[in-house]
């Protein structure tokens, strides 16, 4: 994802988060021997940092020695759990449609993917009642993803629930995507998948300071957790990477504890966008339901040939640039994926254009 916004500014005491970092770095001329030690895994100050915003955030209690890996960027750690957990012909259960980068790493460990289909009539939520018996005892893995890419909705604390139970009964292990979660559209918090009693006990959840902080090509995220997911995730990540550049764990310390005043900004801003896209659609075939993340999932009109043929025509004839909802798989075949990292004034215009 490509943000349209630089990273933020914060008051004279914490300047520009990722220059304060760097001169942090820079001025830090000795490390405490517990930071030393784990510098491999993580700067301790980050881990500190991240294990403070889930407490305060979703009141989650997170132990940063062994709850908690920081990653490359979310993105790789979601490539990452399954090249730890799926041999070859295992199953891991994906939804549909979903993140396709969520793909990469079951096809790396030459695993099957079996659909949880995301269906409007079901909220855009995996019914785990519909899988037969015996996928459910195949299955090592379970992707989730909410605030969701592409359909941009939040899934309720009673799903994670059911989510918990359903992992624990069949020994599944749950990694759920975070990515979109610090970003309130709505005016109300997502829930964690680690709010969720005995969550912990059955997966990781994947967050990243890409979407909040504006922060994409710092390329820094962290998954927490199951500490024996997270020992496997830094046991491998110690033979890729080694360490992620202290430089870029001190922005990132800088942006989760200095003032938040550009997070909410931007949420505002993806707000405003938000509404005065949806506006344009008002009364049109493609008139969806207010969307929680930055994408506006968009059904396509009767009769248009599919998502693909409905997007080429779009860019024919409207010169709109839209992702056919197949590209995030067959469940999405009916629908096409909006991005909101456009100004308001361009946004109005496509949703004209759109509807015209």
């Amino acid at each position: 994802m490509s943000c349209d916004f630089p990273s933020p500014e914060g008051g004279a005491e914490y300047g520009n988060a990722p220059d304060t970092g760097c001169r942090k770095a820079r001025a830090d001329r000795t490390h405490s021997r517990r930071r030393i030690r784990f510098l491999t895994t993580g700067d301790l100050e980050l881990k500190d940092a991240i294990s403070a915003w889930y407490a305060t955030r979703h009141g989650v209690r997170l132990d940063p020695e062994t709850e908690m890996a920081i990653l490359f960027g979310a993105k790789a750690g979601l490539v990452e759990i399954s090249q730890c957990f799926l041999n070859p012909g295992d199953v891991c259960l994906m939804p549909d449609p979903a993140f396709p980068d969520d793909w990469a790493g079951v096809v790396l460990a030459q695993a099957r993917m079996h659909p949880l289909p995301l269906l409007r009539e079901n909220g855009f939520l995996p019914d785990y009642a519909a899988l037969d018996p015996a996928t459910c005892e195949r299955a090592k893995l379970m992707f989730l993803n909410y605030p969701n890419n592409p359909t941009s909705v939040t899934a309720p604390q009673a799903f994670y629930e059911d989510t918990v139970r359903f992992a624990a009964e069949h020994g599944v292990i749950v990694a759920s995507d975070f990515a979109y979660g610090a970003l309130d559209i709505g005016g109300q918090a997502p829930v964690s998948f680690l709010e969720t009693f005995g969550a912990k006990n059955v997966g990781v959840e994947f967050i990243s300071l890409s979407k909040t902080f504006n922060m994409a090509g710092w390329r820094i995220g962290a998954v927490v957790g199951h500490r024996d997911v997270i020992a496997a995730i830094n046991l491998l990540q110690e033979h890729y990477y080694v360490s992620l550049p202290p430089f870029i764990q001190r922005a990132a310390v800088a942006a989760l504890t200095g003032p938040q005043d550009s997070v909410r900004r931007l949420v505002k801003t993806y707000e405003r966008r938000r509404n005065v896209f949806l506006d344009g659609l008002q009364g049109s075939e493609c008139s969806v339901d207010p969307p929680r993340s930055i994408f506006a999932w968009l059904p396509v009109p009767p009769g248009s040939g599919g998502s693909v043929a409905f997007a080429d025509e779009l860019l024919s004839r409207a010169h709109l640039a839209v992702a056919p909802g197949r590209w995030f798989g067959e469940h999405g075949e009916e629908y096409v994926r909006v991005s909101l990292l456009a100004p308001e004034e361009r946004l109005r215009e496509a949703a004209r254009r759109l509807t015209d």
